[in-house]
């Protein structure tokens, strides 16, 4: 289980951990980790932890490894780690961009090329991608985010027809807002990049906040990645919460048009260019230009 310390991952431990699973979770902070250790001791849960930072090779490959020591090799893998990085496409930097991608793409795929080999030794597995509705309705402000989920989405998609023969079930969830650090982490990224300039940062900064007043708790979240583990045969694609519900057919099947005007009247965008700047007034002229300009003015013409 990556993110296990936080957000939707914290719930998902304990809730798996207190149905009997055998949960070893991943956690970059050992501090983290340490905290989650103690939680779920207070609760009477058994869990495990490996150090992990999935937008590291070498941390990816130690904890498949710790794992298959501890349990002979996973039988599922929860694919949950993910960071925002709000911003639009003009102020978020190549670097910050990477790290994203590193950790909301890259860390899940090759993590799925690790524990493959070891599910398919084992007759089969699971393997649970957390994307998020927004993969599926890109959201201005958002684009780095959104581009990779949609991103996780495709690679889940694609995972699951290549794994089928290796009896590796695979399954994307698809959560709306919910009440998690993510949002707030989403308002320190806008005030990181913010341009005084650009109008969508002070609406997005307030439809960030209404939101986090307003979502609901994680749970559904947390039984719905227990329902991809426990059916007998899962469903390819789990979208969890009202709004997700909504938003992803009615952005199917507005008008990319209409779907344009909605984002702009909620992020606060100009849907139409600013008015050009008057012409500045040309300069007063010297006493040197005026005597000159007096000067060829009484210099007379050559005929044509």
């Amino acid at each position: 289980m990556t993110g296990a310390t936080g957000g939707f991952g914290r719930l998902i431990v304990f809730r798996l951990a207190g149905a009997g699973w055998d949960v070893i979770a991943g956690a970059r902070d050992t501090g983290k980790a340490r905290d989650l250790l103690a939680e779920a001791a207070a609760r009477g849960l058994a869990v495990r932890t490996v150090e992990l930072d999935v937008a590291r090779e070498d941390s990816c490959r130690r904890a498949v490894e710790e794992c298959a020591e501890l349990t002979g090799g996973p039988w599922a893998l929860v694919n949950n780690a993910g960071i925002p990085q709000a911003g639009a496409v003009a102020d978020v930097a190549d670097e910050q961009a990477r790290r994203l991608l590193e950790v909301n793409l890259l860390g899940p795929a090759r993590l799925c090329r690790l524990v493959l080999p070891v599910m398919a030794a084992r007759g089969g597995g699971r393997i649970v991608n957390i994307s998020s509705g927004l993969g599926r309705v890109p959201w201005p402000m958002g684009a780095w985010y959104s581009a990779g989920k949609h991103a996780l989405s495709a690679l889940t998609h694609c995972l699951r027809v290549e794994a089928a023969h290796l009896g590796v079930r695979v399954s994307l969830v698809e959560p709306g807002a919910f009440a998690t650090p993510m949002l707030g982490r989403a308002l320190a990224d806008l005030d990181t990049v913010r341009d005084p300039a650009n109008p969508g940062y002070t609406a997005t900064t307030k439809l960030f906040t209404a939101v986090d007043r307003r979502v609901p708790g994680p749970e559904p979240v947390a039984r719905t990645v227990e329902k991809c583990l426990t059916a007998r045969r899962p469903r390819p694609r789990y979208v969890v919460g009202r709004d997700a519900r909504l938003l992803i057919p009615l952005h199917t099947v507005l008008p990319l048009a209409l779907s344009d005007r909605v984002k702009h009247m909620v992020t606060g965008l100009p849907h139409t260019p600013a008015p050009p700047a008057p012409p500045a007034p040309p300069a007063p002229r010297t006493d040197e230009q005026q005597a000159q300009q007096a000067q060829q003015a009484q210099q007379p013409k050559e005929p044509a």
